[in-house]
């Protein structure tokens, strides 16, 4: 989109932009397909325990059957390797890309807030969001985590409920290339969740860029909530690391006598 004439007010450029991005009404065919396919890629970026590998099949008869469209096609693809890989292949391949490596981390707010108190404001606004829809996560997973936040997508539609997807927009588009630049399969699930959000824009594709160059924002707030985990590596945004153990406490040698004692 070519840049609006700066003879514009600010107002009206702001407004006409929202419109540009903002998604046509949907069909309710449209919308239960697009449920759908957001429930298949929250199910696929799961931990691929014996449940998930035992319906591997299934899964790959459900994508088959969407109707075609883009990201039916990326979803497709990541099924033909889901499908032909022996579990335990999978497992040390899910733990690996999103557990051991930072920078495709499933944790949303980490790639917006980072290290800072203001990811614990914004866990707790999503949670509130949540519960204000009338939808319980049962406390199994932070209320950011992509999975969670598909599913919410899913069952909320795509005004409201698809919200979140497009505030962490950018943090996506991260996941999304540092999957790609690991030649890792779970990029096609991540195409597909991209194809139904709007199109980035330029402010987008910095921002992406600068987070590459410099990392998610960091502060110190007292003991680092991260910390060392393991020979070089770091501790991904939901890991718990507990803090290194206090030093003794150096106490003054007893007194000798009463009359030596603090008075």
């Amino acid at each position: 989109m070519s840049p609006l004439p700066s003879t514009i007010p600010a107002l009206v450029r702001t407004r006409v932009r929202a419109a540009v991005r903002r998604p046509s009404r949907l069909t309710p065919e449209e919308t239960a397909g697009r449920a759908l396919t957001l429930r298949l890629v929250s199910l696929l970026l799961q931990y691929p325990d014996s449940e998930l590998t035992s319906g591997r099949a299934e899964l790959t008869t459900v994508v088959e059957a969407l109707p075609a469209t883009p990201a039916a096609e990326h979803l497709a693809r990541f099924t033909d390797w889901f499908g032909a890989q022996a579990p335990e292949a999978l497992e040390r391949h899910y733990v690996e890309t999103f557990d051991l490596r930072r920078s495709s981390s499933l944790y949303l707010t980490y790639y917006l807030h980072g290290d800072t108190r203001r990811r614990g404001m914004a866990l707790l606004t999503l949670n509130q969001r949540y519960k204000a829809a009338g939808w319980d996560t049962d406390g199994g997973e932070l209320p950011d985590h992509l999975p969670v936040v598909l599913e919410f997508a899913a069952l909320a539609g795509p005004g409201g409920g698809e919200a979140p997807l497009r505030q962490h927009r950018r943090g996506l588009e991260l996941i999304h290339q540092a999957l790609t630049d690991a030649d890792s399969p779970y990029r096609h699930v991540l195409a597909a969740l991209l194809t139904l959000l709007p199109p980035p824009t330029e402010a987008d594709r910095a921002a992406v860029a600068q987070l590459v160059a410099e990392g998610p924002p960091n502060e110190e707030v007292g003991l680092d909530p991260y910390g060392a985990y393991g020979d070089g590596e770091f501790a991904p945004p939901s890991a718990f690391v507990p803090p290194a153990p206090a030093p003794p406490t150096c106490l003054p040698p007893a007194p000798t006598s009463r009359t030596e004692g603090p008075r």
